[in-house]
């Protein structure tokens, strides 16, 4: 019963998730061509001891026409990292290429307009339970 609740709760979290990225314009987004990129491996930093001192599996990757440079050494192994890096190095891209009309500068405006109706309603609470005490005092006195 407490797995259903926590997958029905994952789901709804997930479609809320899913239902605000529906208004995020992905049109301009770019993409990447490996022609465009230039991969390197290197060796990492940081705690991992032998693992990290000994093995090539940090990539760097530079895009070429743009210059933008991205580091990753998030993961043990390469294969994983170079996914990671074109992940990061297309949000970089994007933010470049596209400035206010990029995805994260979409998703923030998003986030600030929910912050702010939050803030909106709560103010409008902490009002109407303001003037609530104001009157039960009044029929009290």
């Amino acid at each position: 019963m407490l797995k259903l609740r926590s997958l029905a709760g994952s789901l709804s979290s997930n479609l809320c998730r899913l239902a605000s990225n529906a208004h995020l314009d992905y049109s301009r987004y770019p993409t990447l061509q490996e022609s465009d990129i230039e991969e390197t491996l290197m060796r990492g930093s940081g705690p991992g001891g032998q693992a990290v001192n000994k093995t090539n599996n940090c990539v760097f990757l530079r895009h070429l026409p743009t210059g933008i440079t991205v580091k990753c050494h998030l993961h043990r192994l390469a294969s994983k990292n170079r996914i990671e890096a074109r992940k990061i190095l297309l949000e970089k891209l994007d933010v470049h290429l596209n400035g206010e009309k990029s995805i994260a500068a979409q998703q923030k405006a998003l986030d600030q307009k929910k912050s702010t109706e939050r803030k909106r309603r709560q103010g409008k609470l902490q009002e109407m339970k303001k003037n609530w005490q104001n009157r039960e005092r009044e029929e009290s006195e």
